[in-house]
């Protein structure tokens, strides 16, 4: 695409954006949390539910494919769509989808920025998870738009980390997003040192509870305080040192257990359950190591792999950072010959399907033994489903945007 119509995208996407700012209110519970050391974020599109929530400790917003899509299917932007067409009529129908999907991500973030007055993490179209050149394009324009106040979310691929690691080399803030583990986590604030990472931690234990491995209490607890540890020590003389998401709260009680990990990003149902059922008393808990909660089933999933972070993981994480791949493919042969290629799996086509086809929760029963046999790995295959979800989310949202133009 030119450059000529990239600014005339820009023009359009910042044209008459004008939100009335939310002052919010000081509270005495949110600062006790925020005292501890955890900066407060919202994960939610919906202005309306972010505004019940918002005080003047939160920071932040996030979004994702899957909260953009349900505001798009408000249809508050329908008319937006028409307008967006306009623009990007030249372009090929495939071409035009996407372009208008960024507009989309790009006009929200910032309604939700100039609304709320803080940062806004807006994420890439899932088409480039694995396209190193539109991560950086896209990573590039969302920036231009509101450098101020965008963060820009990469997801885990071999080709997002080494794109994301491009993009913060030219200034972008990155939100490093879709992580499962500690030894994830290691990988990328090593080859990226992004602004921010993520453990995704409710579907840890709902990885463990839905398969019947256990109970599940503890499991995304233990990832994330040890993920805090790790990152807190690899980062800690970068010029900027990278801050853990806690993100993926099911419950207030993890508002509790985790006080003083860097950021929350806080479903809204989360944060006001906080707020009702919690004393407010919070202390960091930064060095608690909580029980998990496994049962014989899980003999041979090897869930500490989600906390536990190996020589040989470290080894190549130092060693992609210090010599860098040329592409996602360099990286994923270099995981494999380092004995790390559970991390960056070769995928049948059929296994793709069952992968979207199983959900955000992997089916434990489908993938055992080759789990056993060192092929996959729980936090491989959440990233997996979580991307495969996003997709499906992001294929209603292109549905909708091409049904308005075509019309």
């Amino acid at each position: 695409m030119n450059t000529e119509l990239k600014n005339k995208i820009k023009e359009f996407v910042l044209a008459g954006v004008v939100e009335k700012p939310i002052a919010g209110e000081p509270d005495p519970f949110w600062k006790n949390l925020s005292d501890c050391g955890t900066e407060l974020w919202l994960d939610t599109g919906d202005m309306d539910e972010a505004e019940k929530n918002w005080t003047s400790e939160m920071t932040a917003l996030t979004t994702n494919n899957t909260l953009i899509n349900n505001e798009i299917q408000k249809g508050i932007y329908d008319d937006f769509i028409v307008e967006a067409k306009e623009i990007v009529k030249d372009l090929p129908l495939k071409e035009q989808i996407v372009e208008i999907a960024f507009i989309l991500n790009a006009r929200h973030g910032l309604r939700l920025a100039q609304r709320f007055g803080g940062m806004v993490s807006v994420e890439l179209h899932t088409d480039t998870a694995h396209d190193y050149d539109a991560i950086v394009d896209y990573g590039l324009r969302y920036h231009a738009i509101c450098p101020t106040q965008f963060i820009v979310k990469v997801p885990y691929t071999a080709t997002g980390l080494l794109g994301a690691r491009q993009l913060r080399k030219l200034g972008v803030k990155i939100n490093f997003t879709l992580e499962f583990s500690a030894r994830q986590n290691v990988m990328v604030a090593a080859v990226t040192k992004p602004n921010y990472l993520n453990v995704f931690l409710g579907r840890l234990g709902a990885y463990v509870s839905d398969n019947k491995l256990g109970d599940g209490s503890g499991v995304g607890e233990r990832a994330v305080l040890a993920t805090q540890k790790w990152i807190k020590t690899l980062t800690k003389d970068n010029e900027t040192p990278t801050q853990l998401i806690a993100a993926s709260l099911r419950g207030a009680h993890q508002l509790e257990c985790l006080a003083g990990v860097d950021v929350y990003t806080m479903p809204t149902k989360v944060a006001a359950a906080g707020k009702k059922e919690l004393s407010g008393n919070f202390t960091s808990k930064l060095n608690e190591v909580y029980p998990v909660g496994l049962d014989k089933n899980a003999k041979g999933a090897f869930v500490e792999k989600l906390w536990e972070v190996s020589d040989e993981a470290l080894k190549l994480a130092k060693d992609l950072d210090e010599n860098p791949p040329v592409d996602g493919s360099e990286l994923l042969r270099r995981a494999h010959e380092a004995g790390l290629g559970e991390m960056f799996p070769i995928l049948s086509e059929e296994d793709i399907i069952h992968i979207a086809d199983d959900g955000k929760i992997p089916l434990h029963e489908r993938w055992k033994e080759r789990i056993e046999m060192g092929e996959l790995a729980i936090d491989t295959l959440l990233n997996l489903a979580g991307l495969a979800s996003f997709m499906q989310d992001q294929a209603e949202l292109d549905a909708r945007i091409e049904r308005i133009i075509s019309e």
